[in-house]
């Protein structure tokens, strides 16, 4: 009796198992964006130096997205681990006088990508997210991230607001990966 027993309960965790992993991928898919942006994404031009690429970033334009919807004044930070990840600190709304939102998370380094190529976890031991360098400057002044369903994409810089010149010169760039421009979102810093 007690090994049928057993045998249903390890049934039931196994099912129980599997429905989870069920919703947590079709959860995943909830964030899988909008419209495509870029059908053949680029693999990333340039390896990139982790620690020239750890602090802070503020977002100059992105393609709209569920997790970031109005969302401006829109930093990204991120730092050494003792595990030797990437720490992920993403902030929405820290503008003077508002209650920012926070999302905490961690990344890890795809092997042979020359460090350009990272998975993203914001929520338990799941990598589920893709986050690639595709182009970054010499001096890490700016980058331009995106992942391979071209669905998502950022344009980032050190400073919170670029000249227009420079804000134009990386629009242009992300043209040039391949990226249709006219779906960016200019971020208010």
């Amino acid at each position: 009796m007690q090994r049928g027993q057993a045998r249903i309960t390890a049934t039931l965790a196994f099912g129980a198992a599997l429905v989870g992993t069920t919703l947590l991928l079709q959860a995943c898919g909830a964030f899988a964006g909008g419209k495509r942006g870029n059908d053949a994404v680029p693999q990333p031009a340039k390896p990139v130096d982790l620690e020239r690429y750890l602090g802070k970033w503020y977002e100059y334009a992105r393609y709209e997205n569920r997790f970031e919807r109005d969302c401006d004044y829109v930093t990204a930070e991120y730092g050494k681990r003792e595990d030797g990840k990437v720490s992920v600190r993403n902030t929405c709304g820290a503008r003077p006088g508002a209650s920012p939102k926070v999302s905490e998370g961690r990344a890890r380094v795809v092997p042979d990508s020359g460090n350009a190529k990272l998975e993203v976890s914001f929520f338990g031991p799941f990598y589920v997210g893709d986050y690639w360098v595709l182009d970054h400057a010499d001096d890490y002044t700016w980058s331009i991230v995106g992942e391979p369903s071209g669905r998502f994409l950022w344009i980032l810089t050190r400073e919170p607001k670029p000249t227009a010149s420079a804000g134009k010169a990386l629009i242009d760039r992300a043209r040039a990966l391949g990226y249709d421009t006219s779906m960016l979102r200019m971020t208010a810093q």
